[in-house]
C-alpha cells in the first residue's frame, strides 16, 4: 500500500471510503479558510431540530459531512476510523453494500437525534430561564404553558430562537456504526487502545463503548451527541443482525 508513497496509499483505499473522507476534509478545508462561509455550511448543512425554523429533511444526509473547524481531533478521529475500519469493511461487502450500511446508520444517528431533542428541548428551555430569573423549575414552566397559550409574540420568537440553537454536525453516527460493523464480521479480531496495554477483543470493544457512550449521554455536560452515536449503533446493528439471519453477513450472495 505504501510501496508508491502516498499517491499508492490514495490509490488502494476502496472508492466509496476514499471519495467519503475526500469530501469531508474539503468542506471542513472550506469552513477553516473561510469561517464566515463555514458558519453558513453549519447552518445550512449540520442537523438542527426538526421543530427548528431552520430544518430541512436534507440534513438528515448533510450534516455527515460537516465538522467543527475549531476542533480538528473531531474530523481526524472520524476519517482514521473511517479509513481503518470503512476500508475493510467496503472491501467484504463490497461498494454499494457498504454505503447503504453508512447512510442508513448515519441516518439511524439524526433519527435517534431528532427524538432525544424532541423529548429534552423544553426542559432545557425553561430550565435555562428559570435559573436566569431566580425561579423554580415548576414556576417558570407555569409562566411559559401560559405565554405559549396566549400566543404571547415575545415568547415565542425566544422559542423559535432557542430551538435553531440544536445543532449537531459530524460522521460520528456512522463511523460508530462502522465500528460495530467491524465488530460483527470481525468479533474475535484483537484490538488496542493507546492507554490499555494489552489487547481487547473487537466484541468487547464494541460492547464497552456502546456503554460509556449510554451513560455519558444521560451524565455528561458537554456538546457531544452520545445518543446520536448510539443511534448509528442501534440502526446498524438491525442491519447486522439480518444479514446475519440470511448468512449474508461476510458478504456472500448478497446481489
Amino acid at each position: 500500500m505504501f510501496r508508491n508513497g502516498f499517491r499508492g496509499f490514495i490509490t488502494a483505499m476502496p472508492p466509496v471510503t476514499k471519495n467519503l473522507i475526500l469530501i469531508n476534509i474539503i468542506v471542513w478545508a472550506i469552513e477553516a479558510i473561510f469561517p464566515r462561509f463555514g458558519n453558513t455550511i453549519i447552518r445550512v448543512l449540520g442537523l438542527h431540530f426538526v421543530g427548528a425554523s431552520q430544518f430541512n429533511p436534507i440534513q438528515i444526509i448533510t450534516y455527515l459531512f460537516v465538522h467543527a473547524p475549531t476542533n480538528p481531533w473531531h474530523l481526524l478521529f472520524n476519517m482514521f476510523s473511517l479509513w481503518m475500519f470503512g476500508s475493510i469493511l467496503e472491501r467484504v461487502w463490497g461498494s454499494k453494500r457498504y454505503l447503504m450500511f453508512y447512510f442508513v446508520c448515519g441516518i439511524g444517528a439524526a433519527f435517534v437525534q431528532e427524538v432525544v431533542w424532541a423529548c429534552t428541548w423544553m426542559h432545557e428551555y425553561v430550565d435555562g430561564i428559570a435559573k436566569l430569573n431566580g425561579l423554580t423549575f415548576s414556576h417558570m414552566k407555569e409562566i411559559v404553558d401560559q405565554a405559549v397559550n396566549s400566543h404571547d409574540s415575545a415568547f415565542i420568537s425566544a422559542i423559535t430562537s432557542f430551538k435553531n440553537n440544536f445543532v449537531t454536525i459530524g460522521a460520528s453516527g456512522a463511523v460508530y456504526g462502522l465500528l460495530l460493523g467491524y465488530a460483527f464480521v470481525f468479533p474475535n479480531q484483537p484490538m488496542y487502545l493507546f492507554f490499555i496495554p494489552f489487547p481487547i477483543k473487537a466484541k468487547y470493544m464494541m460492547i464497552g463503548y456502546g456503554v460509556i457512550e449510554f451513560f455519558l449521554g444521560f451524565n455528561a455536560n458537554d456538546s457531544v451527541a452520545h445518543f446520536a452515536h448510539l443511534g448509528g449503533m442501534i440502526f446498524g446493528i438491525l442491519i447486522l443482525l439480518y444479514w446475519r439471519k440470511n448468512g449474508t453477513l461476510r458478504g456472500k450472495s448478497f446481489y
